[in-house]
Order: C-alpha cells, then sequence, then structure tokens
C-alpha cells in the first residue's frame, strides 16, 4: 500500500510534534459514505528481547466471520528515540513496510493504542489512517489522556472520554464487567461508528480480534527470531545420563 502523504521518519522531538500538529488538521471524524467493509487490518508492534529492533505485524480479518485470510510482518531498527506521544515516528516505519506485503487492501485498520485521544490529537492510529487513506481506530488497553467516568457494568456500556471538554474517544465495556477499552476515532470514522466496529471485533473478549491476533502473530515472529542468541545450553541434572 502506497501511502498518500510522505514525510521523514527521524525528526527531532519539536519538529516531530509540530508535523502531528500540521497533519492533525487534516483529520476526518466522518464515516465515509458508503462505508462497506469487508476486510479488516489489526496491528501491533513488538521489541526485540535482546536489542533495539521491533516487529510489526498486520492480521487481516474477514469481517464477517473474524477468521484471519492474510498476514505479514517486518522487523525494524527504530530511528527515533523512545519518547511518549511520538511513538508513532518510532512504529510505523515497519508498519507500513508489513501493509506493503500485504495483498489485499483493508477498509479498515484497528490499532492496539491511540486515535485523537492524544495530547495533539493525532495517535499511532490517526498517523497511520492518515497515511494510507483508510479509516482507522485506536483501541487501547489504557488511557492516555482525558477523563471519564465509569461506565456501567454490562456489555455495549460506553461513557465520554473527554479532554479539556473535547470528546475523543469513549470508555467502552466490551464484556459484562471486564475493564473498559478506550476507543479513539483514527481518521475516516466517526467515534460513535468505532465503538459499534469494537463491539462487533470482541464478541468473546476484551479486546477485539484484530489486536488479539496481531499481538499473536508479533509474538510468533518473537520467538521464531533468526537473529536472537542461541539460548544457554541446559546442563543434565545431577546423576542423569546423556
Amino acid at each position: 500500500m502506497q501511502t498518500a502523504i510522505n514525510h521523514s521518519w527521524n525528526p527531532d522531538e519539536q519538529e516531530a510534534a509540530s508535523l502531528q500538529l500540521e497533519l492533525a488538521a487534516q483529520i476526518s471524524l466522518r464515516d465515509p459514505d458508503p462505508f462497506e467493509v469487508r476486510l479488516i487490518a489489526g496491528v501491533d508492534v513488538a521489541y526485540a528481547k535482546d536489542d533495539d529492533r521491533l516487529v510489526a505485524a498486520v492480521a487481516l480479518l474477514d469481517a464477517d466471520t473474524l477468521e484471519i485470510v492474510e498476514t505479514a510482518a517486518a522487523w525494524g531498527k527504530p530511528s527515533f528515540p523512545y519518547i511518549p506521544g511520538l511513538f508513532s515516528f518510532r512504529e510505523l516505519p515497519p508498519v507500513l513496510e508489513a501493509f506493503g506485503r500485504l495483498t489485499r487492501r483493508p477498509d479498515l485498520i484497528v490499532c492496539d493504542g491511540q486515535g485523537i485521544a492524544h495530547p495533539r490529537r493525532f495517535g499511532l492510529a490517526s498517523h497511520l489512517g492518515l497515511l494510507l487513506g483508510t479509516p482507522s481506530i485506536g483501541c487501547g488497553k489504557t488511557r492516555l489522556v482525558g477523563e471519564y467516568d465509569e461506565p456501567p457494568a454490562g456489555r455495549a456500556s460506553a461513557s465520554p472520554l473527554l479532554d479539556g471538554g473535547e470528546l475523543v474517544g469513549y470508555a467502552l465495556r466490551t464484556q459484562t464487567g471486564v475493564k473498559p477499552v478506550f476507543v479513539s476515532p483514527g481518521h475516516l470514522i466517526s467515534p460513535e461508528t468505532a465503538c459499534q466496529w469494537i463491539l462487533k471485533l470482541a464478541p468473546r473478549y476484551r479486546l477485539p480480534e484484530t489486536t488479539r491476533q496481531a499481538d499473536q502473530l508479533v509474538r510468533r515472529e518473537l520467538a521464531a527470531d533468526p537473529a536472537a542468541p542461541p539460548p544457554h545450553p541446559t546442563l543434565p541434572a545431577k546423576g542423569a545420563t546423556k
């Protein structure tokens, strides 16, 4: 998938923050018309244990069955430091490479992170959605910004996530009695439609299947990492024979 916007991936901290503010002005929180979703991509990123590499994975799911139809992964070395609020500059290059390895284009992207629920209204989901020109949702396990009231205990209960009086998403209960997730639109989708999709993608568990499958994929990639050092040999127990 080609990006609609090109920019440097190693600006300094001030330049990166300024670029976020500039690009945030291009974010749309309106649903496309028509909005037909057949394929949904889940995205996750994980870090290697023994060095500074990271791996990005994309799991492409059928929107009706939630079954995986395609996967892709890519390794990389971040060129941007670990700075809260600027993770997309560190993590998106391998994510984009993984998307480029897909043979089919998703109609919707769900990221394990934030959309506009971000200090500059430009989290990773917004950044990725804008670059690919694709509707995107951020679904975080924890809150980055904003205040909310605890939603009722039942599935599908939600309460507004407000930052400075601005609606930036919802605290959404995807299963009865479990902790809420934090849903924020990334690009080309409304906050309400974003919640509807996260509920559809989470029929059994707290996290949407897109996130669960992408997480499992990066774990498999890490386990199969050819650059990882070999495990230490296990010494035989005392008295054991070879």
